[in-house]
C-alpha cells in the first residue's frame, strides 16, 4: 500500500520550521545557561562573600539563559519571515524640516 504525498516546498513547511525552532531554543538555553553559570563560578568565587553569593551566579545563570532565548526567538522569527517591527523610520524616508528665516 503506496501513499502519494504530496511534496511541501520547504518554504511553506511550518512543521519543518517549529521542530527547527524548538530544537534550537532548547539548545540555545541550555548551552547558555550552562556559560552562564561558568561564568557566575569565575567570576563571582566562593571565598568572596560579598560578591560570591548564590543570588550573584543565579542572576548570571538567568541572563546566560535570556541571552539563548533572545537569539534563538531572532532566528526564529527571521525562518517565519517575520522581523520585530522597527522602531525608528529609515533616515531617507523622512522629510527634512523646513528652516524658515
Amino acid at each position: 500500500m503506496v501513499e502519494n504525498k504530496a511534496e511541501i516546498p520547504e518554504k511553506y513547511d511550518l512543521n519543518a520550521k517549529w521542530d527547527a525552532c524548538v530544537d534550537l531554543s532548547v539548545r540555545r538555553f541550555v548551552y547558555s545557561s550552562f556559560a552562564g553559570g561558568f561564568a557566575g563560578l569565575l567570576l563571582f568565587p566562593m571565598s568572596n562573600v560579598a560578591s560570591g553569593s548564590p543570588v550573584t551566579r543565579w542572576a548570571s545563570v538567568a541572563f546566560g539563559a535570556g541571552l539563548g532565548v533572545g537569539s534563538a526567538y531572532s532566528e526564529c522569527a527571521h525562518k517565519f519571515d517575520t522581523s520585530s517591527p522597527k522602531l525608528t523610520p529609515n533616515v531617507s524616508e523622512t522629510p527634512l524640516p523646513e528652516v524658515s528665516k
